[in-house]
């Protein structure tokens, strides 16, 4: 199977300031802490992974949902992740809620959740990166204005 590439430059901006561009074209903006030395002007880059594997999986689980004809109304997906506290300061655990909204949705659970674990299990290529070296956890919340508060 031939294998695919990708090449990022990340460059530096001052203090402690980066700008990464990829194949997209587009900039994304990182920088450290003020009290690493940073000005605080961009997103840290392991909050950026938490991105990156949110918007990832988000994308999946839209396109599966959209495929599946499944009407939703919103997606949230609320991120919690623990570090070790040596350095490397990688990962260990990390909590995925995805909070899905829309009428009906609550008798489509099933189908909904389906979307989710195909996402993490299977298409998401940010979970299947982090997945060696953290525990994933996920949850499926629906929010249903039809249903009742014990259904949800």
């Amino acid at each position: 199977m031939a294998q695919r590439g990708m090449s990022v430059t990340v460059g530096f901006r001052g203090g402690m300031a980066f700008e990464s561009r990829g194949p997209s074209g587009h900039a994304i903006l990182l920088d450290a802490a003020a009290e690493a030395g940073g000005a605080d002007s961009a997103a840290r880059p392991m909050e950026a992974l938490l991105a990156a594997l949110g918007s990832c999986s988000g994308i999946d689980v839209v396109h599966i949902l959209r495929k599946m004809r499944i009407p939703f109304d919103g997606l949230e997906i609320r991120i919690d992740a623990a570090r070790r506290d040596e350095h490397p300061r990688i990962f260990t655990g990390i909590d995925l809620e995805y909070v899905v909204r829309g009428r009906g949705l609550a008798a489509k659970r099933a189908r909904v959740e389906e979307a989710v674990r195909l996402s993490q299990e299977k298409y998401c290529s940010v979970a299947g990166m982090l997945r060696p070296a953290a525990e994933l956890r996920y949850r499926v919340t629906i929010e249903d204005p039809d249903a009742n508060e014990e259904e949800n």
